[in-house]
């Protein structure tokens, strides 16, 4: 995608604030590079399951997103989760979460992907909390197009 930084992060938070789920979980693009995305996301109650800490379906969320965002920056044009998997490595609690995703393979329809989510607590401090892998999709004419 041939596109300067400040262009290619400015379409970015267009296309996240079309999404109605991003914008109602709150999601926010922290960084938009080439193969590169961060979503962050201010922990809230509304977050959390019935023992405080961070939903796993927040989590996925982060997942997903991030590494769609990361494809997208590459290819310049829609793509979609084909699959994706989440490694839980210990309980999200803090104030805010960050997924960074970084594209490790680029086909010209199927790039592989993978994500790290952070939690920061009050201090600043950063814990990975899970992992994330996945393979994104070229969307071609409103289609999913595969090999």
């Amino acid at each position: 995608m041939d596109m300067s930084p400040s262009a290619l992060h400015t379409f970015g938070e267009q296309v996240l604030r079309s999404q109605p789920f991003s914008v109602f979980i709150g999601a926010e693009l922290a960084q938009l590079s080439p193969g590169t995305a961060v979503l962050a996301l201010q922990l809230a109650p509304l977050h959390h399951q019935q023992y405080g800490q961070a939903h796993g379906g927040v989590i996925a969320y982060l997942v997903d997103n991030a590494m769609a965002f990361a494809a997208g920056s590459l290819t310049g044009t829609p793509v979609v989760t084909v699959e994706f998997k989440v490694q839980y490595l210990t309980p999200a609690v803090g104030t805010e979460l960050f997924a960074t995703a970084e594209v490790e393979s680029a086909g010209k329809r199927l790039l592989a992907c993978r994500c790290r989510v952070e939690s920061d607590d009050a201090t600043g401090a950063r814990t990975v909390v899970a992992l994330g892998l996945g393979t994104i999709a070229v969307v071609g004419n409103g289609e999913v197009v595969l090999p």
